[in-house]
């Protein structure tokens, strides 16, 4: 803000009136604001309307934070001169301080249409109207600025501000280095580059960015706190983690960095210390969109999908033109079944950003496409014109979702070859140790013989609490548990991590880690029981007071020995499904959770051929009893037929519920949820002959096995 030029002053005689003002400003641009206020209220009790006194006590209250007295100073000095640029292009800053960016901008195109030289007041003006959200008029606002001062390195990365916000972020980015070549010192550029080149999915350059703006201003807590997210970008946990503890350092009550580092604990299924991080953050701000955002996903992981929902609308609330809320109320409202709501989510999402391309992964999910025409298949098909341009994580999820998009449509010659594609760009991703996992199946194999099981049976502990469903992904795991969680005396558990991290507890007596499956050789019938007794308790703290939880994490046949010896009272239901629809169906999806050996037609054969080779193991070397098999295709074919007969291996009597099972709302979490929700329908038995020219690579894996 300018207050007009300072001069010396003189105690010597009395002053006029132009040296009584100098002398005031003198005042003010060194800082003495009561003694500038002396002097002016001086001048102003002799001279009640003199305008420039009026003006400058404006500027003086506005530096001692009374910006209110300073807008009705110059609103005073308006009245009596209405034709002062610079009155105008102050009062106009003052007005946008304050929160008001309508007056901001009346008062700030007065100021350029009395002086259209005034590089300052356009971009003062550029700074209005992008606070009120017309980015394209901050955009025309700057250029004026710029055309007066080419070398305006602010307004030059303003114009970045203004760009970004239009999602022209290659324009904006160009913006930033330009203001950055004018001044290589500007913290605030660098701070602005590294935000874009996050959005253009570039978050090593990122990180570079935000360091050099940290270097020049080390207590810039925006930039810190921008670095969280960088690093979090590229699922650098451990130095997002670094980075918010030192914006923590820098500024303790910092609301974002709580926020950030609570949705990178979110994001490692460490949930005790997301929540705790998060509602620190919501303390310090309870307004903020973002961390109400994550608070949901949070909840929402725990399964407590209205919770998530509470906080996806609250965040969505707080800020309209947010659109990660909407998908994630997409998201959530899809697992409930509750489809219709879902899909307006999701397409409100898209309405405040097209671009979402992950969000069409989503909605193809819980639609069925029907015709060519479809509003999401154009969308998604414009993004294919252009999909060189794009960063791979998008190309990926692109393919994926037009692989459904066709196949639903039974364009399978159209369908595979995006599937081909996607997995690809995973595969590329992701760090998968073949052998390693191979060889796992055959350690578990030799080490748990059928002697290690006669000579450890009989013990264990006596409760019946879980309802264990397991099988390969995509092999119908997912319907035979919404089939036994629609009975009253079942309370569904999704698939749950409580048999790992059990087994994952066990330790020597050194206290280091024993590792599974040699240390069940050793097991006591002592220690047998506690492993019982440890699993069942974090298996009842999913639901108190339950009768039955189901535990439906499909890679529990790895233990499947060690559950009948630890919980012998406990039900194993294995699902069965046709091998090459099961793979094809796994090569199929992206998946949320790591499974690493889907993404390869001839890894995924491998490993079902080595998963087929363990279940063989289990039947010979445990009871007949010790697990059900249980076959998709005979559930398609004779759903009730194969209810009961998966009631009465439970010990549950029948129920009619169960044949209804798709109208049960329970949160469903897995790749199946939209199918769950649907009655039984035969389709997806044999699917694979719809693709069978390009599955070569699986069925030479799967051999013997293809049928």
């Amino acid at each position: 803000m300018n207050s007009g030029p300072a001069a010396r002053s003189d105690h010597n005689r009395r002053m006029s009136m132009q040296e009584a003002l100098k002398l005031a400003a003198a005042h003010q641009g060194a800082g003495r604001l009561p003694q500038a206020e002396a002097v002016l209220r001086q001048i102003l009790q002799q001279r009640p309307n003199q305008p420039e006194a009026l003006h400058l006590l404006a500027i003086v209250a506005h530096q001692a934070g009374k910006t209110n007295v300073g807008i009705e100073l110059i609103a005073r000095a308006l009245a009596i001169n209405p034709n002062v640029a610079l009155f105008e292009a102050n009062i106009a800053e003052m007005y946008r301080r304050v929160g008001d960016a309508r007056a901001a901008i009346s008062h700030g195109r007065r100021a350029v249409e009395l002086n259209p030289q005034n590089a300052d007041a356009h971009n003062n003006l550029g700074i209005a109207h992008y606070d009120l959200g017309d980015y394209a008029g901050a955009v025309e606002s700057y250029d004026k600025a710029i055309a007066q001062r080419p070398r305006f390195a602010e307004a030059i990365s303003n114009r970045g501000n203004g760009l970004r916000n239009l999602r022209r972020y290659d324009e904006a980015e160009a913006e930033y280095r330009r203001a950055l070549s004018i001044n290589p010192s500007y913290a605030e550029a660098y701070n602005n580059l590294g935000s874009v080149l996050r959005d253009l999915e570039r978050p090593a350059e990122a990180v570079t960015a935000y360091k050099k703006a940290i270097a020049i201003a080390p207590n810039y807590v925006e930039a810190r706190n921008n670095l969280i997210l960088a690093h979090k970008d590229l699922q650098d946990y451990d130095a997002a983690l670094s980075a918010g503890q030192d914006a923590l350092r820098v500024k303790p009550q910092n609301a974002e960095a709580l926020a950030y580092i609570g949705s990178i604990y979110v994001d490692q299924k460490k949930l005790d210390q997301g929540f705790d991080a998060l509602r620190r953050s919501l303390a310090l701000n309870p307004n903020k969109a973002e961390a109400h955002n994550m608070l949901g996903r949070a909840y929402f992981e725990a399964n407590q999908s209205e919770k998530a929902l509470e906080c996806y609308r609250k965040a969505a609330s707080l800020k309209p033109d947010f659109a990660d809320p909407y998908n994630n109320i997409g998201m959530c409202l899809k697992e409930l079944g509750r489809f219709d709501e879902a899909l307006d989510a999701l397409n409100r999402a898209l309405a405040i950003n097209p671009n979402l391309i992950g969000t069409y992964v989503n909605l193809v999910d819980a639609k069925k496409f029907e015709s060519k025409d479809d509003q999401h298949l154009v969308a998604l098909e414009r993004f294919a014109a252009k999909i060189d341009t794009l960063p791979e994580e998008r190309q990926q999820h692109l393919h994926f979702a037009l692989a459904k998009a066709y196949d639903d449509l039974k364009r399978y010659d159209e369908a595979f070859p995006h599937l081909l594609k996607g997995n690809a760009i995973k595969r590329r991703t992701i760090t998968y140790d073949e052998q390693t996992a191979l060889n796992y199946f055959e350690r578990v194999k030799s080490a748990i013989a059928a002697e290690v099981v006669r000579d450890k049976a009989g013990g264990g502990t006596a409760t019946d609490l879980p309802i264990f469903v397991l099988g390969m992904p995509r092999s119908g795991t997912t319907l035979v548990e919404q089939i036994i969680a629609s009975h009253p005396a079942v309370t569904g558990g999704g698939e749950l991590k409580d048999m790992s991290d059990t087994v994952n507890s066990v330790r020597k007596r050194d206290g280091v880690q024993a590792p599974y499956p040699e240390f069940v050789v050793a097991l006591t019938p002592q220690e047998l029981a506690a492993f019982g007794e440890s699993y069942a308790r974090r298996l009842a703290t999913r639901a108190p007071g339950a009768l039955h939880i189901t535990d439906k994490m499909p890679s529990n046949f790895y233990f499947l020995a060690l559950i009948h010896l630890a919980l012998p009272n406990a039900k194993v239901i294995h699902t069965n499904r046709n091998p090459v629809d099961t793979c094809l169906s796994c090569f199929s999806k992206l998946f949320a959770g790591e499974q690493l050996q889907t993404y390869d037609l001839a890894e995924v054969g491998r490993y079902y051929r080595a998963y087929h080779g363990l279940m063989e193991h289990w039947r010979a070397v445990l009871p007949p009893l010790a697990f059900l098999d249980v076959q998709y295709e005979e559930i398609v074919a004779d759903l009730e037929g194969q209810a009961r007969r998966i009631l009465d291996y439970c010990g549950l009597e029948w129920n009619p519920r169960v044949l209804d099972f798709y109208k049960h709302e329970r949160p469903v979490k897995t790749a199946s949820a939209s199918q769950v929700r649907k009655p039984i329908y035969g389709s997806s038995v044999a699917r694979w002959r719809n693709y069978e020219k390009f599955l070569g690579p699986l069925l030479q894996e799967l051999g013997p096995l293809v049928r």
